[in-house]
């Protein structure tokens, strides 16, 4: 499936890896990263708004839809920081050394890996409904922890979580997709079968990333912490109310990374791009112009 009126290219960031986008649009850019267990196709009502006046820019992130799989070799394959190399070699090579860049969910964590990584690059920064992954760890404890089983299993040494999920694939995605959503409808039918195709064919790459984040990620963001690094640019996060309920405060936690930042809460459950389009479009809008 694609988005209409958008253009679709394959382009290498690196070596062997080429990722799938699809691009439309004109003027200054803004890259759009999907979340878990989805493709670029989340974005296809913000893009299409965003558009008509901005280059927007939606790939698959590697290992994930349609770009390329490979293999994890040394525990940086899928390491957030690899994944933030690729989307600014994406963006560059499509012609915009600086751009706006929006992340939902694991792409929320390769935006903001990407801030970091290269402040001169990333002009503006959007994180929907995720923490930081130094703090989403700290903050899980006791029961609650249990919304997060799969941070937990994917967490494991490699082996044993992809042959559990291989086993019955379209049951553990789809109970992501239909837990995490308000608005059923949001996710049509075709749509959610995209989803369910495109994770079936890539079970070993998405336990890849969650294990980085376990791991290369986590020592990444303390590495950060210890340096008093900041995000520089302006940062907008978007969250679910889900902050009080499990027991922390989300705003200060991003404050602590973000010192120019806008945090906000919206109704919409966690697939808030497909619930509630024109709210984030408008929050994006309101950040980068």
């Amino acid at each position: 499936m694609t988005i209409p009126g958008f253009d679709y290219q394959r382009i290498e960031v690196a070596d062997g890896v080429s990722l799938n986008a699809a691009v439309s649009g004109s003027g200054s850019a803004i890259v759009l990263l999907h979340g878990f267990p989805q493709t670029h196709l989340i974005w296809r009502h913000v893009a299409a708004e965003l558009a008509v006046d901005h280059t927007v820019i939606c790939p698959d992130l590697r290992g994930y839809g349609a770009s390329d799989k490979p293999a994890e070799t040394d525990g940086t394959t899928y390491s957030k920081r690899t994944m933030a190399a690729d989307i600014v070699a994406l963006a560059a090579a499509l012609g915009h050394e600086r751009f706006a860049l929006v992340g939902h969910d694991r792409g929320a964590l390769v935006a903001f890996r990407a801030g970091l990584d290269h402040p001169d690059k990333v002009t503006h920064l959007a994180c929907l409904d995720v923490l930081p992954t130094v703090d989403m760890w700290d903050a899980m404890h006791g029961v609650n922890a249990a919304v997060a089983f799969h941070l937990y299993l994917m967490a494991q040494p490699p082996g044993l979580p992809e042959q559990l999920i291989a086993a019955a694939p379209d049951a553990f995605f789809g109970y992501f997709l239909d837990l995490w959503i308000k608005d059923p409808s949001a996710i049509p039918a075709d749509i959610r079968a995209a989803y369910l195709k495109a994770s079936r064919e890539a079970v070993p790459s998405i336990v890849a990333d969650y294990h980085a984040s376990a791991g290369i990620d986590l020592e990444h963001d303390r590495e950060d912490l210890a340096a008093g690094n900041k995000l520089r640019m302006p940062v907008a996060v978007v969250q679910q109310d889900w902050g009080t309920a499990l027991g922390f405060d989300a705003a200060a936690l991003w404050s602590a990374w973000a010192p120019d930042l806008q945090h906000s809460t919206t109704t919409a459950g966690h697939f808030m791009a497909e619930e509630s389009p024109e709210e984030i479009a408008k929050t994006i809008r309101a950040l980068t112009n």
